[in-house]
């Protein structure tokens, strides 16, 4: 393949974009194309402060211009240096994995780093163990850590003490200002709009189903619903709180206890979609109209809370949006520490909004049952 390179601004001939070369471009197309060397486009593909901006742009035109894509695993062996990330993670909830690893990965391809996805158990007492040799054996440049693990002290500690790189995606409702990056997402707030969203359409028998408790966030969606409560002046029934996980199978458990009880709830707040989608399902087949005789709540907005009917009231949580967070401070740490300049980054936090859709309803008085 033959390109030119006039003036110093890479150029294609139009008829020969169209060349099936142009699809499988490598880094000597690119430096031919740019008029450089080769030594300089590696430099400016891995970021290198010593390259002049005007020769940066130039090379990032031919790169553009060509569609190339380095290579993450190959550009990690010629490299002193790692360009691969691990993304951790132990959570039954498929589809925060997916938007999360969706988010991450996104950030990946923009940067030129691969991604590692590595599932694992959170309960493990060899996790610490686990995760210092995937680094090791892996060459990862650094790890980000979906809740639970990234809510483990004990955990985050001996990843710090080895020279880990990391980012904690956790449940907090301020910078907990701990000494360790992380994005916080602020469940207990988005939990209290939800019970007052109930509360204020007439409901005081209100329903709680916990998801896991290894994770933060369910506690801290508990606690928000506590709290609405208490400010509202409503008396915490504890038969209307029932242990669980984060899934569908809870979710139809914990409501059909629920259900049976001789003063059952008007409403009731799952601690996530799959759970209140389990109420959902168990309200069906109890015969329980929704929302005329029990309003339901979720939390997350994923898919099917869009598809379930009626639709879900939930917290519309950015999870993809959280995933790409995450690793743009990750990276950018990574690379401020490879070039001798260290990112003062400030650690972020989400809010997850009230949607409210066809799930909820006004209370209304029990029907009369005929004599």
């Amino acid at each position: 393949m033959q390109v030119q390179a006039r003036a110093g601004v890479a150029h294609v001939p139009p008829d020969r974009l169209k060349d099936p070369s142009l699809r499988n471009a490598t880094i000597k197309h690119v430096a031919e194309l740019a008029g450089v060397s080769l030594k300089t486009v590696s430099r400016v593909i891995n970021h290198e402060a010593s390259v002049h901006e005007r020769t940066r742009e130039k090379v990032q035109r031919a790169i553009d211009t060509l569609g190339y894509r380095p290579d993450p695993s190959a550009r990690s062996l010629r490299s002193t240096r790692a360009h691969l990330l691990g993304l951790v993670y132990d959570n039954p909830n498929a589809h925060y994995i997916i938007s999360m690893q969706r988010g991450v990965l996104s950030v990946c391809r923009e940067s030129g780093y691969g991604l590692q996805i590595h599932p694992c158990d959170s309960s493990s007492p060899k996790l610490a163990e686990e995760l210092c040799a995937l680094v090791q054996h892996s060459r990862l440049a650094g790890l980000v850590l979906a809740p639970p693990m990234s809510e483990q002290p004990e955990l985050i500690r001996t990843l710090a003490d080895a020279g880990i790189a990391f980012m904690r995606i956790i449940s907090a409702r301020s910078d907990p200002q701990d000494g360790y990056p992380c994005v916080y997402v602020d469940d207990r707030d988005a939990a209290y709009a939800i019970t007052e969203h109930l509360i204020q359409l007439g409901h005081q028998r209100i329903g709680f189903l916990w998801g896991g408790r290894e994770h933060r966030s369910s506690g801290e969606r508990y606690q928000g619903y506590e709290d609405a409560l208490k400010d509202y002046g409503i008396a915490l029934d504890r038969k209307l709180i029932v242990a669980g996980d984060y899934s569908f199978d809870d979710g139809f458990r914990g409501a059909r206890k629920l259900l049976a009880l001789k003063d059952r709830p008007t409403a009731i707040f799952g601690s996530n979609d799959e759970i209140a989608a389990g109420v959902l399902a168990a309200a069906h087949s109890g015969g329980i109209s929704v929302p005329w005789e029990l309003s339901i709540t979720g939390f997350e907005d994923s898919p099917f809370s869009k598809q379930s009917w009626p639709a879900l009231t939930t917290a519309r949580q950015a999870t993809e949006e959280i995933g790409r967070h995450a690793a743009q401070r990750l990276i950018a740490g990574i690379e401020g520490d490879a070039h001798g300049k260290p990112a003062d980054l400030v650690n972020q936090g989400f809010s997850p909004e009230l949607v409210v859709r066809g799930s909820t309803g006004p209370l209304r008085s029990a029907p009369k049952r005929k004599r």
